[in-house]
């Protein structure tokens, strides 16, 4: 009995010692833990908010093209332009909603400025025509849908610039993080997101 105290006595600081060791250890991956956990709500949340962004802007660019589509039609239907002219323009609106660009295609800005470039003169030509109308100062309809196609073209603008803050605090992140990321979403190729570059004033 009195070896098997002293046994006991013996090891006893060889297991306060390992237990000493072993204690850091624990705390560090309790800290490792919530770290990559803090560090995984931050992208989650960053990536919703760029969708969450990005899908408002697409809402109001398909709100501008509706409402450019419906000015047309009230043109027509009003005899208030050349049907050519009507028919011209009609198709080239078709075509913007094609060339579009999406999340993956604006990485080649070219591909934004040719759809601004179009939708800009689309929009120009087409209220010119509504507001040159005979009947433009009469008609609540034509001038309800000018002020529409002008006002979601402005929101668009914005959206833009809020994707483009949301975007450069995502790329940071993700060069600083990015090492944590791929464990937490091992299908995510880590590239960056492109910017419309748009300055908020």
């Amino acid at each position: 009995m009195v070896r098997l105290i002293l046994v006991l006595i013996s090891i006893l600081p060889i297991l306060s010692f390992i237990s000493c060791k072993e204690q850091p250890k624990t705390v560090v991956e309790e800290v490792q833990f919530t770290q990559e956990d803090s560090i995984t709500d931050r992208y989650l949340i960053l990536q919703d908010s760029l969708l969450y962004i990005w899908n408002l802007m697409i809402n109001d660019d398909n709100q501008k093209l509706k409402a450019m589509h419906n000015l047309l039609h009230e043109l027509r239907v009003g005899r208030q332009a050349d049907e050519q002219t009507l028919n011209t323009l009609e198709q080239r609106l078709e075509q913007l909603s094609r060339i579009r660009y999406t999340q993956r295609t604006m990485v080649n800005p070219d591909i934004v400025e040719e759809y601004d470039f179009a939708s800009n003169a689309l929009i120009t030509e087409i209220t010119t025509l509504a507001t040159t109308a005979q009947s433009f100062e009469q008609n609540n309809i034509l001038q309800g849908l000018v002020d529409h196609i002008t006002l979601a073209d402005q929101r668009v603008n914005n959206y833009r610039a809020d994707y483009d803050v949301i975007a450069q605090h995502f790329n940071e992140f993700l060069s600083e993080h990015h090492k944590i990321i791929k464990t937490i979403d091992a299908q995510f190729s880590l590239e960056k997101r492109p910017l419309f570059e748009i300055s908020q004033e």
